[in-house]
């Protein structure tokens, strides 16, 4: 077996367990399908070309973090596009899983959680990427905090920081986007 081989065989093993929490947080920061299919593949390469420099660490956080900067650099350099990228909830998500009670297969309750489904995830959706990426890799990907510090390169601090402010933006933007409220106006988080 060739050197190359052996290394390719160990990247592998090391890196595509993680191919999903790579996309997820892609998908989370670019808010493209194909974008993301595009960043997680550059940081794939990326990984590969210094995968060397992966010494007793875990794999899951020093691949994100390359996840995390391939699609802050793509949002560098396309400022103009990184805001007019739209997100379809209704295209962009997964059907309702198959129901595991009598109650799950109600239409209207499938429907009610849907719907409550898509006001999650608009609001995350609207949170700025600093605060999105940590409530993706924290809440979805259920990440330490410290893999979230050493993914975005910032103090332990900042992490719970953030996520602290995420999560009151969340709690605001849901109880401000509520359906039934008094003369049907919703807000919508500014930031």
């Amino acid at each position: 077996m060739s050197l190359s081989t052996d290394r390719t065989r160990q990247f592998e093993a090391a890196a595509l367990p993680h191919l999903d929490a790579a996309w997820n947080l892609a998908r989370w920061l670019l808010r493209d399908d194909q974008l993301a299919d595009d960043a997680v593949q550059e940081a794939y390469l990326r990984a590969f070309r210094f995968f060397e420099g992966l010494r007793g660490e875990s794999a899951r956080p020093w691949l994100l973090g390359i996840v995390r900067n391939a699609c802050y650099d793509w949002m560098r350099q396309n400022r103009q596009l990184a805001d007019q990228v739209e997100f379809d909830e209704l295209r962009d998500s997964e059907a309702v899983s198959a129901p595991s009670s009598p109650e799950a297969g109600d239409p209207a309750r499938q429907w009610e959680q849907r719907v409550q489904s898509e006001r999650v995830n608009a609001a995350i959706d609207a949170l700025p990427p600093v605060y999105r990426e940590v409530i993706v890799l924290r809440e979805l990907e259920e990440l330490r905090y410290e893999d979230i510090a050493r993914i975005a390169g910032i103090p332990l601090g900042t992490v719970m920081s953030r996520l602290s402010r995420a999560r009151s933006m969340l709690r605001e933007s849901l109880r401000d986007e509520r359906p039934g409220d008094a003369g049907g106006r919703t807000r919508h988080v500014n930031v």
